[in-house]
């Protein structure tokens, strides 16, 4: 019984190994086809295949759903353990640090092969700041693991919240129909200025609420209950735009309520 929860969290690290192969399979492609399908001569046609970088985010997601029952299942048989408290910190490196990393990675290369013919060769310099994503949540969960006052609360933002966020990308890239939307994510300024952002978020002392309950009352869990309600509202109405508009409340109700999570 108290190898279950560690098989959970095995599990999350396998999630997000398979989630990095969906992100690195499909990559930029060169097809000199015409509009009939005879080959042509330079200029040739950019195109992406989306569909696996997709199931890469569904496997994100299932990392996280494989992320809080393990934790949960630990305190149900009373199993928790400093070996699990290890391996879930080193399943989330892979789940929620490398495998998004990777996902801003390759939006990077299709956001610096727009600017033309001589942009795919543009020096691997300009994605290597993608993986700052994953230094900074290896550094924050390390710190986390030192601080034993971090149960209820956080300081930093936890590196799931970051994954999550990272891995609605490509659903909100291939399934909206807002040309600023897609203007927006192809544009390299806005991902370095993203990665500075998420990178400082994790590695902050901010005060960051959990989501487990302490207790019932409602003047302890006001904020959460309020984020669990407008998620629901906000999934209605934007879909998978969603994602950044929750993450985005998530750390203005900690700020706002930073008295109650401290």
């Amino acid at each position: 019984m108290k190898q279950i929860p560690n098989l959970f969290t095995l599990l999350n690290l396998v999630f997000g190994c398979i989630a990095i192969v969906y992100i690195l399979e499909p990559g930029l492609i060169l097809v000199p086809l015409d509009t009939d399908g005879s080959i042509l001569l330079p200029p040739r046609q950019l195109e992406y295949t989306p569909e696996k970088v997709v199931w890469a985010s569904a496997f994100i997601g299932l990392a996280a759903v494989v992320d809080f029952l393990d934790g949960f299942i630990a305190r149900m048989f009373k199993a928790t353990s400093e070996l699990g408290k290890q391996l879930d910190s080193l399943a989330d490196v892979v789940s929620f640090c490398v495998a998004p990393s990777l996902i801003v990675y390759q939006f990077l290369r299709l956001s610096i092969a727009q600017q033309g013919d001589n942009s795919l060769d543009a020096s691997f310099l300009w994605l290597v700041p993608a993986f700052l994503i994953a230094a900074a949540g290896a550094y924050r969960l390390g710190v986390f693991n030192l601080d034993t006052t971090q149960t209820f609360h956080f300081r930093g933002v936890p590196t799931p919240a970051v994954g999550l966020l990272i891995a609605s990308f490509p659903l909100i890239y291939w399934y909206t129909d807002s040309k600023a939307v897609i203007g927006l994510m192809l544009n390299k300024w806005f991902w370095y200025g993203f990665i500075v952002l998420v990178s400082w978020l994790m590695v902050s002392r901010l005060p960051v609420m959990s989501l487990k309950f302490k207790d019932y009352s409602l003047p302890n869990n006001l904020p959460k209950i309020a984020l669990l309600l407008a998620a629901v509202v906000l999934a209605v109405f934007l879909k998978w735009l969603a994602v950044p508009a929750v993450f985005i409340l998530y750390i203005a109700l900690s700020l706002a309520f930073k008295s109650k999570i401290a």
